[in-house]
Parts: C-alpha cells; sequence; structure tokens
C-alpha cells in the first residue's frame, strides 16, 4: 500500500480546491504566513527581553571593612 502517487496527490489538490474554493484557500495561507511572522517576531522579541539593551556593567573590587 506504500506512499501515495503524483496522481493521488494531483485529485486530493483538485477536491480541496473544488470544495473550498482559491480565494478562502489564499486567505487561509495569508493566515498561516502572517502567524509563522508573528511567532518569529515574538521570539526574538523574547530573546532581546532576556537580554537587556540599555544595561550598564559596573565593575569594581569588594572591600571587607
Amino acid at each position: 500500500m506504500g506512499s501515495f502517487s503524483i496522481w493521488h496527490w494531483l485529485i486530493v489538490l483538485l477536491v480541496v480546491v473544488l470544495v473550498f474554493g482559491t480565494k478562502k484557500l489564499r486567505n487561509i495561507g495569508g493566515d498561516l504566513g502572517s502567524a509563522v511572522k508573528g511567532f518569529k517576531d515574538g521570539m526574538k522579541g523574547e530573546e532581546s527581553s532576556a537580554k537587556p539593551q540599555d544595561s550598564k556593567t559596573i565593575e569594581g573590587e569588594v572591600k571587607e571593612k
């Protein structure tokens, strides 16, 4: 029973296009793309919040009294 051939995938694609229509599929693709972009931006934002950009390091020695 193996994997599907190219003809099986073309028939599935044709049925999906007939059921949903091209405009609906285009909207779903756009929504998915914006969701992935938002996720990537969120991950970048989390990395930058983990390392504060405006922090200043003060170096010195600790002396006991």
